[in-house]
């Protein structure tokens, strides 16, 4: 695989965490076939998870809620403690909504089911990558719903320029799409991002994006 230049792009970097082995092997066979994603390790549990992505520095985490030990959740809470900068796509199923909310609140970009077609859960590995949020509606709702009345007044203290990467960031764009959008660098747009969840109390982008849907602030 190549950019515009020409040049390899190297390949997304993905850590497996789940306790079952068929599992993990069901996941590595087809990903190993995907020519811009490498599957770098595995682990068994969310102790294991969380040395592993500390060794290995990947740059996605497929990570499943219930496993014994240390569950998801608290290696996504450990995880966000180390600051380690891997995005991670919690592997979940339907009727788990109870857990995956405190997961997206732990730091998680984003989920999937278990049963998800192969060719989506690619997709979304590479969405996640790119900065994008994965919510799905169900969950979006009752991220909204729990949401605190308040809030609003804080609203008025973004800049214009703020809004318009809060926006932007509520439509799932990258911080790469949202400099191009704005024709910024993204190190700007990171600045932007840090200030809006400095000034609106919040602590990820996923946040930053149901706040914004809730308070009008949506694109």
């Amino acid at each position: 695989m190549a950019d515009t230049a020409g040049l390899p792009k190297a390949a997304i970097r993905v850590l497996l965490v789940d306790d079952h082995q068929v599992v993990r092997r069901g996941l590595r066979t087809f990903l190993e076939i995907q020519d811009d994603i490498e599957v770098v390790g595995e682990a068994s549990d969310g102790a294991e998870g969380v040395a592993s992505a500390e060794e290995l520095r990947p740059d996605v985490v497929l990570m499943d809620i219930k496993m014994p030990g240390m569950d998801g959740i608290e290696a996504l809470r450990k995880l966000r403690e180390l600051a380690n900068p891997a995005k991670v796509l919690v592997v979940t199923s339907f009727t788990e909504q109870r857990t995956v909310v405190p997961a997206l609140r732990a730091g998680a970009s984003g989920y999937v089911y278990k049963d998800v077609d192969p060719g989506a859960l690619a997709g979304a590995i590479r969405s996640v990558h790119a900065g994008h949020v994965l919510l799905q509606p169900e969950v979006a709702g009752v991220l909204l719903s729990q949401e605190p009345g308040g809030g609003q007044g804080r609203g008025g203290t973004l800049t214009e320029r703020e809004r318009e990467v809060l926006g932007l960031i509520a439509d799932g764009r990258s911080n790469r799409e949202i400099a191009r959008a704005l024709v910024l660098s993204e190190k700007t747009v990171k600045t932007h991002v840090s200030n809006i969840l400095m000034k609106l109390d919040l602590a990820d982008r996923t946040q930053a994006a149901l706040w914004a849907v809730r308070h009008g602030a949506a694109g």
